[in-house]
């Protein structure tokens, strides 16, 4: 293709892409754009090469008397990265004030009977089944076999900045807490040392 040929060529393929880099009511002039140092030129003015872009809205001038609210953030829950003596202590606390209160129970005369041999803990509950709650040092985890939910797995999960923390199965975001308070009406929550 003759040089000539090519120039007239890029002309019209500039021409026709011109009409879509501009809006009717704001065009500005090459040289407007290239003339002016990105620093101090005006937002509207501020385009990179080959682009369609438009003034940035919404971020922070020195002349806006608003700044844009942030969005009020939700406490996260992250699983903890437990060592394993710390894994140890937080699961036997936990399983100890569970054993009190179901030992307590039995006492009383409730249809309970709890045994706790070598990290085991067997609920008995007459009309319900047999539950059996164990800990799981290589995941660092707490396992429950419920004759209602099935089994299921705990992890250690601490909330917002780290200051409180609960077993949560993984799956539906429930507590160990909460699942022996639905399905044995024993409330644990209020046991917790943690």
């Amino acid at each position: 293709m003759p040089r000539t040929q090519a120039l007239q060529t890029s002309r019209l393929l500039m021409r026709a892409v011109r009409p879509l880099n501009r809006t009717p009511s704001r065009i500005i002039s090459r040289s407007a754009v290239s003339n002016s140092h990105p620093a101090t030129a005006p937002a509207r003015l501020r385009c990179n090469t080959f682009s369609t872009c438009s003034a940035r809205f919404g971020a922070p001038t020195p002349d806006t008397t608003t700044p844009s609210k942030a969005s009020p953030t939700e406490p996260t829950n992250t699983v903890a990265e437990l060592d394993i003596d710390e894994y140890h202590r937080i699961a036997d606390i936990w399983l100890d004030n569970a054993l009190a209160k179901f030992e307590d129970l039995q006492d009383q005369g409730e249809e309970i009977d709890v045994e706790f041999s070598s990290g085991v803990m067997t609920i008995g509950v007459v009309g319900k089944g047999t539950y059996v709650l164990n800990k799981q040092p290589p995941n660092k985890q707490i396992w429950l076999s419920s004759p209602i939910s099935g089994p299921k797995r705990y992890d250690w999960v601490v909330s917002g900045d780290g200051q409180t923390g609960s077993w949560v199965y993984a799956r539906d975001n429930s507590t160990l807490d909460q699942l022996i308070l639905a399905e044995l009406e024993v409330d644990l929550e209020a046991s917790d040392e943690l």
